[in-house]
């Protein structure tokens, strides 16, 4: 062949690859990517439109999103920066990563403002009820055990030096960031996919969801289910339309283990060192960070629906309760103004949404 058609076959292969590549075809929409992490599930939908080479890049990124919170926030990897950190001596300084003081220093900042009803440093009281990497019996704990160990809560055993990116403990406590590190994580998820360029996205991290844009593409908000608080298969009470933001859920049906014919939730009070026992179900908040509306939900499971309705309204937190009936064969549900705020009262009434009112719940400083 001569040099002419060679550079002519060449270039005809190269134009037909290039065609190739170009054609390859648009996914129908939405696109879903799930899977197991974290010991609970995560599941993506994206709107947007885009190929299977794109898909699969997406969820490698999602992947190693959610590889970095586990390897610096989970307690049941030995190899964890937070276990590291829970094994380092007392009162020393230790280097940490960016992440991790964020969240910390997130912990603290809703552990003050509800009174220590969220605390990280309750570690060793979850791993004493069974609820741990620790692994014990499912058993209820001794007295004098369940006092040993809240001896040692409190966050003023945590020191913080965010500026310096550093943390020590002043006791020998079991720092545990189950009740916030996955809100962070659905924060991490959806930040790497607006930088990724996808502008319509429902990341779901086990219960915990943020969205962007619409679930269409162009005008459908995504709808948000908020599950009946109840044992077996998930049921969703309310649907909730949701154009951009997170939602964050907490609640003591799901995980609990029963003694002598008592029920015992994993939600444990930092402040009494014993599992909740009020009839505050789920806790359910809105807000721009999953981080935060993780945390504060874990917060309000603790407080309670009065304490915790108290102070969803002093913070202007967009909280919805489902609260059992003192019969027990129902659930009373309750907005605060500024959940009412967002997605109309009107809206909220048809639901048979209770509507609290803030001058009847009273805030810090104000007689009820």
């Amino acid at each position: 062949m001569s040099l002419p058609r060679c550079r002519f076959a060449f270039l005809m292969l190269a134009l037909v690859a290039l065609m190739a590549g170009c054609s390859e075809r648009t996914l129908e929409t939405p696109v879903t990517l799930k899977g197991d992490i974290f010991g609970t599930f995560y599941q993506v939908e994206i709107a947007d439109p885009i190929t299977a080479s794109r898909r699969d890049e997406l969820e490698e990124g999602i992947l190693d999103e959610l590889e970095r919170v586990d390897a610096s926030m989970s307690t049941y990897r030995d190899d964890a920066e937070l276990v590291a950190f829970d094994h380092a001596p007392l009162d020393e300084w230790q280097t940490l990563s960016a992440p991790l003081i964020e969240v910390l220093s997130i912990a603290r900042q809703v552990g003050e403002a509800s009174g220590g009803a969220f605390d990280v440093t309750v570690g060793g009281l979850v791993n004493l009820w069974s609820f741990g990497p620790e692994a014990r019996p499912r058993e209820v704990p001794e007295d004098d055990l369940i006092e040993a160990r809240l001896a040692e809560v409190g966050m003023e055993t945590l020191e913080l030096d965010a500026p310096q990116r550093r943390a020590r403990r002043l006791k020998d406590v079991f720092v545990d960031l189950s009740g916030v590190a996955k809100g962070y994580a659905t924060d991490r998820v959806a930040a790497y996919l607006a930088e990724q360029g996808i502008d319509d996205v429902l990341v779901n991290l086990g219960g915990e969801l943020k969205v962007a844009g619409h679930r269409d593409g162009e005008a459908e908000p995504w709808r948000i289910g908020v599950e009946i608080p109840r044992d077996g298969r998930p049921q969703a009470k309310y649907v909730l339309p949701l154009e951009g933001g997170s939602v964050a859920t907490s609640g003591d049906y799901r995980n609990y283990f029963e003694a002598d014919g008592k029920r015992y939730s994993h939600t444990i009070d930092p402040r009494t060192g014993r599992p909740i026992e009020h009839r505050l179900a789920s806790v359910t908040m809105v807000d721009v960070s999953n981080t935060r509306a993780d945390a504060w939900a874990t917060a309000m499971s603790v407080l309670g629906e009065d304490e915790g309705m108290k102070l969803a309204v002093e913070h202007d937190l967009a909280v919805l309760m489902l609260v059992r009936n003192v019969a027990g064969d129902g659930w009373i549900s309750q907005a605060s103004p500024a959940f009412a705020a967002r997605f109309g009262h009107h809206k909220l009434a048809e639901m048979g949404i209770e509507i609290v009112d803030e001058t009847a719940v009273g805030v810090a400083g104000e007689a009820p």
